[in-house]
């Protein structure tokens, strides 16, 4: 798959207690994003944080620990993006969702670059 250099960069905000369709939501969101042919997704779990609540998430008190925070982050062209917003904007009940400009300055696989 070929990237365009301009690019877009999609992170979705969640918690990780966060669920959808029977799955934790982040991994609804990464196998979504893969069944859509999208470019790449990661998950990143984060140590500390709020949302709109402003009720602190943290690894560090225990009872709090967890529901910590998760950012997804999906890269593709900005339309593709667009199509599978429609697709995860239902599934997100507290988050948020940012998309910006992204420049691609490299997109390859191992495997791809062997087999020519």
């Amino acid at each position: 798959m070929d990237l365009p250099e301009t690019g877009c960069l999609m992170r979705i905000f969640i918690g990780e207690s966060d669920h959808y369709e029977g799955k934790p939501l982040h991994e609804w969101i990464v196998l979504k994003a893969r069944a859509q042919g999208l470019a790449g997704a990661t998950v990143l779990r984060g140590m500390m944080g709020f949302g709109p609540n402003s009720r602190i998430y943290t690894n560090k008190i225990m009872r709090l620990s967890e529901d910590l925070p998760l950012i997804v982050e999906i890269i593709d062209t900005h339309d593709k993006l667009e199509n599978f917003l429609t697709l995860v904007e239902p599934a997100v009940g507290d988050g948020l969702i940012t998309m910006e400009k992204a420049y691609i300055k490299l997109y390859r696989s191992k495997s791809a670059a062997k087999a020519k």
